[in-house]
């Protein structure tokens, strides 16, 4: 195991810049490249409104090196956290161009949401050195990394990768099967994907499946898995339950049509002041806000 020390993150958009603020918040160099020079130089200044925040110390934007060169922000970078966009041609050409320029130890860690890291290492000599991991957003508030191990991931990486995430206090797990979406977007799109297919059905309309989520089980999921809730409530109880409601939940293996129609609409969600509800600018800048709001009082509880 070696020391970790320098850290380069390729990308200072929002998962970029909280990827960095970890980092840097614990004393480690982080150097950021982006070939976009507005994301870099708003890059200290975002990170700083996310600090006053959480009630921190300014004093690790001392830790912050800017750099508009991929070779200098990589060079002697002990792990390199590729932040790009969710595109699987981008995030290839981001590795294709900056294997030669890193050293031999340095660990590549791609932060995909759903790509399997399979298909992102494809035709890339990596060496065994690529390994994913799926941070959540924002990251400086959502304590869980997935570090996923492809087929060609080294064991030492994913320790050394592990490691590294809890010394800076994140909430690592080890995804050992390199499967589309891994762990937590499986189980969320799952339920996104049933959700969407209540409304499509007219079981009820869009505010209703998110009261009923709100105001239910999802009151119950900050300390109740849903494993351990099928161990409290008994198998026997689960097996009757799936017995009954198993053969009605949705499978559709494409997106649903009514998602795709709104979509080619321009119905987008808030940032269209339409989805599957409408939103004025106050509305969607108050979900946000208790969005923020809440993850800081949950942080802050657990931290004290």
């Amino acid at each position: 195991m070696q020391n970790i020390n320098t850290i380069a993150v390729i990308g200072a958009g929002l998962m970029g810049a909280g990827i960095a603020q970890v980092f840097a918040s614990q004393g480690k160099e982080v150097r950021v490249y982006d070939p976009i020079d507005a994301s870099l130089m708003s890059l200290a200044k975002r990170i700083g409104q996310n600090l006053a925040l959480l009630g921190q110390s300014q004093d690790c934007l001392e830790n912050l090196v800017i750099s508009s060169s991929l070779a200098d922000t990589v060079r002697d970078a002990d792990i390199v956290f590729e932040a790009a966009p969710e595109q699987l041609e981008i995030k290839r050409s981001i590795f294709r161009e900056l294997l030669p320029l890193v050293k031999d130890s340095a660990i590549l860690a791609s932060n995909t949401s759903v790509i399997p890291i399979k298909d992102i290492g494809q035709d890339l000599d990596h060496k065994g050195r690529l390994v994913g991991t799926h941070w959540w957003n924002p990251a400086y508030l959502i304590p869980l990394v997935e570090v996923v191990q492809s087929t060609t991931t080294s064991d030492w990486v994913v320790a050394q990768t592990i490691a590294l995430l809890e010394q800076v206090g994140k909430k690592p797990v080890h995804v050992k099967k390199d499967v589309a979406g891994f762990v937590g977007n499986r189980l969320q799109h799952a339920l996104w994907r049933e959700a969407i297919a209540l409304i499509n059905d007219g079981v009820c309309d869009a505010e209703t499946v998110d009261i009923v989520v709100k105001n239910s089980f999802g009151m119950r999921l900050p300390v109740l898995g849903p494993i351990e809730n099928s161990d409290l409530v008994g198998l026997d109880l689960t097996l009757d339950i799936h017995n009954v409601i198993l053969k009605g939940i949705n499978r559709d293996e494409t997106p649903s049509a009514l998602l795709q129609e709104k979509v080619a609409l321009g119905e987008l969600g808030m940032k269209s002041g339409k989805g599957f509800r409408h939103w004025t600018d106050l509305e969607a800048d108050q979900v946000r806000n208790n969005l923020v709001d809440y993850l800081v009082r949950v942080n802050h509880k657990t931290n004290t």
